[in-house]
């Protein structure tokens, strides 16, 4: 069964677990994200940039004045100074010639280099390297950057390097960026406030005039007492009210008192395949405006949901779009932008896993066709309905197909000859492995439609659904 947004998801042993991904009691919030610390920045301590010198002096002799450091130098580099390729430029005056060691003027010169991250180290040379050193230097402060023409040219290092317009970042027609820009309007963030505390949640809006589509388990701690507010992504806020919840398809609708507003272009769940590309929109974590996307993995996976009351059962459609805490209720959408879903659960690893929490590339959605229906009934009742047999299911059976425990007296069962011990293995085409999928594949027809039940014996019995309502 799902589980609520507060990350105590049932296990069973080593299977994973689903639990449903908006938050209507957990309070999720915005992260706090820190800006990153300077502790990485660069440092340059002293005066004395990598080429500066300082000359030093023996006791009892006279300082020696480095020459100037566009004098040129005949001969090899002293140790030290030599780098790859380079070769000393001819002197064009006559050349300066080192004293011997013996000489006072062989004092030491020490070049301190601009500290960085590390520590640096002090090398000491000679009076004609720090002089190629310094001419070395000289040619290394130039970069290379392209002329208009295409060739290299060089550029001080302080120039600005080169970079595209961003007019000329386009983007084909139908990206998801276009799909984004066209759709974060309709999309919206449902901050709930019950008595057990508060949450975050998403919806999206369904008609101009205030009605926005979301998920049962973001809004039923509302439900007696509590309060919604709406925020759009404008950054305005508005109250909201509550005008039907169905906890048993998860789904519920809320209004604000606002008109002319975008609203989400529904799409036909019948028609997607797997391997369509999705993209979910809606505030994970409380981080409203965020778009993921993928595939559809799979369709029609049978999936147990909702919030503290009755289960939902869910005829899914699986994504590995990223979907968290906090998603539940925005769209799921296809290629074109259309809402071809309900993000309402994920699935998470069990303890024996490691228990992480969050998107595993597992996250299912109510198909809009089925939540259309609903969305419709709230709207114009105030509540909704849902089909049934007229039976009860022997949870307990563990073999192939969904075994009655019991036919409710004067039902649709009843009515077409269905009796206990029976056990059905496929509604319509669909094969039933289970309970649940029997629930599951039932839902996804209405009240009055007829079915198909194939037996265990190969015999077919057709039933009309009947229909019991879903207020909360």
């Amino acid at each position: 069964m799902m589980d609520r947004n507060t990350e105590t998801s049932h296990e069973d042993g080593s299977q994973g677990s689903v639990h449903t991904t908006g938050d209507a009691m957990s309070d999720e919030r915005p992260q706090d994200f820190e800006s990153p610390t300077q502790s990485g920045a660069l440092a340059v301590d002293g005066s004395a940039d990598a080429h500066d010198t300082v000359v030093t002096e023996r006791p009892g002799t006279e300082a020696f004045a480095a020459p100037d450091a566009a004098a040129r130098v005949d001969g090899p580099p002293a140790p030290g100074s030599e780098r790859a390729g380079f070769e000393p430029p001819l002197a064009t005056e006559p050349p300066f010639v080192a004293p011997e060691p013996s000489s006072p003027w062989t004092s030491p010169v020490v070049a301190a280099p601009a500290k960085r991250s590390g520590a640096g180290k002090v090398v000491a040379i000679a009076v004609a390297s720090g002089l190629l050193a310094g001419a070395v230097g000289g040619v290394g402060a130039y970069a290379i950057a392209e002329r208009a023409d295409g060739s290299p040219a060089y550029t001080s290092s302080g120039s600005v390097l080169p970079q595209t317009d961003a007019a000329l970042s386009t983007r084909p027609e139908g990206s998801i960026a276009a799909v984004a820009a066209a759709v974060l309007p309709t999309v919206v963030q449902i901050e709930e406030q019950g008595q057990g505390g508060g949450g975050t949640g998403s919806g999206f809006v369904i008609r101009e005039d205030g009605y926005i589509l979301t998920n049962n388990h973001v809004v039923e701690g509302a439900a007696n007492g509590g309060s919604l507010t709406v925020r759009f992504q404008d950054g305005t806020s508005v109250p909201a009210t509550i005008v039907g919840r169905d906890s048993s398809y998860d789904l519920a609708v809320i209004k604000v008192d606002k008109t002319g507003l975008p609203t989400a272009t529904l799409g036909n769940s019948d028609g997607i395949v797997v391997g369509d590309a999705t993209i979910a929109v809606g505030s994970p974590l409380g981080l409203e405006g965020t778009v993921t996307s993928g595939i559809v993995s799979a369709l029609n996976r049978p999936v147990t949901a909702g919030g503290s009351g009755e289960s939902s059962f869910i005829n899914a459609i699986q994504t590995d779009a990223a979907i968290n805490p906090g998603n539940s209720g925005g769209p799921l959408l296809d290629a074109e932008g259309k809402v071809i879903g309900v993000n309402s659960a994920i699935a998470s690893l069990g303890a024996s896993e490691g228990a992480q929490s969050g998107s595993i590339g597992l996250g299912f959605s109510i198909p809009i066709n089925q939540a259309k229906r609903v969305a419709d009934e709230i709207i114009q009742t105030g509540k909704s309905s849902h089909p049934i047999i007229g039976v009860s299911v022997n949870t307990q059976y563990t073999g192939e197909g969904a075994q009655i425990a019991q036919v409710t007296a004067d039902g649709p069962a009843a009515a077409a000859g269905l009796k206990d011990g029976d056990i059905i293995v496929k509604v319509g085409d669909r094969q039933v492995a289970d309970s649940t999928e029997l629930i599951v594949a039932i839902r996804t027809y209405a009240p009055g439609d007829k079915v198909v039940l194939t037996l265990q014996d190969g015999s077919t019995v057709e039933v009309t659904l009947g229909s019991d309502s879903s207020v909360g």
